[in-house]
């Protein structure tokens, strides 16, 4: 019983950490454009949430040059980032955590 509370807490944890990290990647990067549920210059995360992947949201962040016509849009606007592999891991989990809210 113990041992599958603590690792229970212990997947929590790490659950709250990344979900903060992955806040803190938002915060310098993506803010200036992007709210999580509000329109602002680009679309809201839980818009994207709802209709890309992990990978495809990776993608476009890595290289929105090369996708933006791949996901239908006529032009983009958004600058290319040269983040970590773990940075893009955060952001993209972070991004997805708004899947289904409004």
């Amino acid at each position: 019983m113990r041992l599958s509370l603590l690792l229970s807490l212990a997947f929590c944890s790490a659950l709250l950490a990344q979900e903060s990290d992955g806040k803190k990647v938002f915060e310098t990067h993506c803010w200036g454009c992007h709210h999580q549920t509000a329109v602002a210059f680009g679309p809201p995360f839980s818009e994207i949430a709802d209709k890309r992947t992990k990978d495809e949201i990776k993608a476009y962040v890595i290289s929105p040059e090369s996708m933006y016509k791949a996901f239908g849009y006529k032009r983009t606007v958004m600058t290319q980032f040269n983040l970590s592999d773990n940075e893009l891991d955060l952001i993209s989990d972070y991004i997805l955590t708004y899947k289904g809210t409004k």
